[in-house]
Formats: C-alpha cells, sequence, structure tokens
C-alpha cells in the first residue's frame, strides 16, 4: 500500500499538471480567438502619364475616284476589236476600243478629193480674178467651196481618228459592256466601259459641327496649317496611308450637324478603289499635354467611370474621372488625375476603397517598369477599339 505522504504529494502532482494544462489550453484558446492581420492584395499598379499629343477625331467615309469617265462612242459602227481586259489598269492614250474603220476611210478619201477640187477651182478663179476675167460674186463662190470642202475634211479625219477609242486617263478599267460584233451609236447608245483614276482617291466623310469649327475651320483660314489626316481600311487595325484635305463643303446640312470633307490619298499600290468603306482619322491642331492611362484601370460604377487611386500608405481610394478619346491605346483622362499619381492598372475587381494592397508597379503600357514583358497584362487595346470608342 501506498503510504499516505505519498498519496498526498502524488495528488498534489497530478494537480499541478493539471492546472498547467488547462493554462496551456486557455492560452492556445486565446491565441485560436485573436483577431488576425488584415491579407494584403497584390495589384498592378501604374503612374500617370503625362505627355504632348495630338488629338485625333475619328470618321467613317467611303473613297470616291478623283476621275470617272463613262466611255462611249463618238462614231457609230460595228465593233470590231476591245483591247483589254476587265479591270485592268489602262494609261491615258491606250486604245480601249475599235469601231469599223473602213467607212470612215472610204468617206475621208471622198472628202479629201472634194477638198483637192475644191482647191485647185480656188486657185483658177483668183488668177481670172487677177485678169478681171470673172465676176467678184463667181469667186466667192468658189472661195466658200473650198472653205466648206476644208471643213468636211477635218471632220472625216475626226470621224476616223474616233474608231479608235482610247482612255482619257490614266485608271482601272471595268468591264466591257458590249461585245465584238455588236453595233454601236454614237448619240444615246449605252457606255461601252467605265474607267475610274486610280493614282490618287479621295475619302468622303461627314464631320460635326464642333470639329468643323474647332479644327478644320482654323486651320482653312490659317495660310501654311494643315491638318494631319490619315486612312485604314475595314480589314486593317492602323491608319498607315496619310494624306491632306483637299476640299470642304460651302454649307453645313442643318438636318444631322455635319459637313462634307474630302482628303486625298496616294494609292500607288491601286488597293484603294471606289466605294471602299474607309476609316478616317483627323488630327485636331496643334500639340497639347494630356493625361493617359491605361484603359484597363477604367471601372464603371452607373454612369460614372472611376480608379482606384493608390496613396503612399498603399491604401486604395476611389476617383471619379471623366474620360477622353483612346489616343496611342492609352486613355485620355480630360479631369480627375494629375500626372505621376498610382492607379490599379489590373486587379481592380479584387480591391475595394480602402484596402491595403501590395503594389507591383508597371509601365502605363502593360509593361513592368523594369521593361520586361508581362504575361498577366494584355496588350493595349487595337486601333479598331479605339475606333469604336471615338465616336
Amino acid at each position: 500500500m501506498i503510504q499516505r505522504p505519498k498519496r498526498l504529494a502524488l495528488a498534489a502532482s497530478l494537480a499541478g499538471l493539471a492546472l498547467v494544462g488547462g493554462t496551456l489550453v486557455m492560452v492556445q484558446a486565446r491565441a485560436n480567438n485573436a483577431p488576425t492581420a488584415p491579407q494584403v492584395t497584390p495589384v498592378e499598379v501604374a503612374e500617370v502619364v503625362s505627355r504632348p499629343i495630338v488629338e485625333w477625331k475619328y470618321f467613317s467615309g467611303r473613297l470616291e475616284a478623283p476621275d470617272h469617265a463613262d466611255i462611249r462612242p463618238q462614231v457609230s459602227g460595228v465593233l470590231t476589236t476591245v483591247h483589254f481586259k476587265d479591270g485592268a489598269l489602262v494609261k491615258k492614250g491606250d486604245v480601249l476600243f475599235t469601231i469599223d474603220p473602213r467607212p470612215y476611210a472610204a468617206e475621208l478619201s471622198s472628202a479629201e478629193a472634194r477638198a483637192d477640187f475644191a482647191s485647185t477651182e480656188l486657185a483658177r478663179a483668183e488668177r481670172l480674178l487677177a485678169d478681171n476675167a470673172i465676176a467678184k460674186r463667181d469667186f466667192e463662190e468658189k472661195k466658200n467651196a473650198a472653205q466648206v470642202a476644208q471643213a468636211a475634211l477635218r471632220i472625216a479625219k475626226l470621224n476616223l481618228e474616233y474608231t479608235r477609242i482610247t482612255a482619257p486617263f490614266d485608271g482601272r478599267i471595268s468591264r466591257a459592256e458590249v461585245t465584238v460584233g455588236n453595233l454601236v451609236t454614237a448619240n444615246g447608245g449605252p457606255a461601252l466601259t467605265t474607267l475610274v483614276s486610280s493614282g490618287r482617291i479621295y475619302a468622303g466623310f461627314d464631320v460635326d459641327e464642333q470639329t468643323f469649327l474647332r479644327y478644320v475651320n482654323p486651320a482653312r483660314s490659317a495660310k501654311g496649317t494643315a491638318l494631319p489626316v490619315s486612312l485604314g481600311l475595314a480589314d486593317e487595325d492602323g491608319y498607315s496611308r496619310q494624306g491632306s484635305i483637299q476640299s470642304v463643303d460651302n454649307r453645313l446640312d442643318s438636318r444631322s450637324g455635319t459637313i462634307r470633307v474630302r482628303a486625298v490619298f496616294d494609292n500607288p499600290d491601286g488597293r484603294l478603289i471606289p466605294g471602299l468603306y474607309a476609316r478616317v482619322r483627323l488630327g485636331g491642331g496643334q500639340e497639347k499635354n494630356a493625361i493617359l492611362i491605361d484603359g484597363k484601370a477604367v471601372g464603371t460604377d452607373q454612369d460614372k467611370r472611376f480608379v482606384m487611386v493608390v496613396g503612399a500608405d498603399n491604401k486604395t481610394a476611389y476617383r471619379e474621372i471623366h474620360p477622353g478619346a483612346n489616343q496611342d491605346g492609352l486613355q485620355i483622362v480630360d479631369s480627375g488625375l494629375k500626372a505621376g499619381e498610382r492607379i490599379v492598372v489590373n486587379g481592380l475587381q479584387r480591391i475595394h476603397p480602402g484596402d491595403t494592397v501590395a503594389p507591383q508597379p508597371v509601365a502605363m503600357a502593360g509593361k513592368p517598369a523594369d521593361g520586361s514583358p508581362s504575361g498577366s497584362n494584355p496588350a493595349a487595346p487595337t486601333d479598331k477599339a479605339k475606333d469604336g470608342a471615338a465616336h
């Protein structure tokens, strides 16, 4: 049997162990219930950019040929030859069609004979008039007959030339509407084909009243000032062709509030053809400083646009902005931000105003600040996206 003193010592030891264990449990429980530190969300942050830009305005239009001609016969006859392939490029003076020249060649021979006879008669009358052997009236009749014969000869030569129908200017020919063997007529007949110039092309587009008053009209009044204008086709992303304003209409359409403007572009490769849809970008005068941000940084709150600004303490703050047009892949901000401020450009959906974040610096164009590529950032918006946003 365990002696009483020993039992008391053992009981005391067990009680002490229980007390220590309870204390450890209470400490652990308190540790488990203690408030945890707030989690910090990593986000990509970029500094707001400020740089001089030319403000661009975007319009839609159609291409037009500077020169257009319906090719029609000037004499009647049977079409004997078509000298071109449908849709070919031709030069000024190239023969397009030939009308049977034989009737006109015969007419020319007859006219030449009449002209020679009339000239001979006039020369004889001049000799007789010098000897007073012919009346003045008879001499005048011979002179008039010679003049009429010469006029008929010139007409006969022209008619023979008209049997060779030539291109009036360089351009692209359409298809032949009349085939070989058909009779063509000079008056009221159908066009044989059409020809449009191809070395240059017009782009016609409608400019709103504000743009006209702010940019186009002042540029017209100032000598030596030309607004930059560039063009892109429907299957292109950029605006690779540079041109110039060729003309501005003389009145503004009060129904649409626009005025018609025409720009001219070189077309050396012939890719620009009349009727194509054209995206036109018109420069807005002199350079000006603008605040620019990545479009991904802009959030939507009903009818408002906002960004999350990151302060020096790495806490986010809601900031309403007034965005403008797109410029070279970035969004112009008309008001609400200053150059150098830091804003969240990626991770906006994971944070709220007042959150503490772990900022990861990137360039405003979606690249890290050190210039290396960032796999988490999509490419900047294309010009097609800008075209839609600018309207």
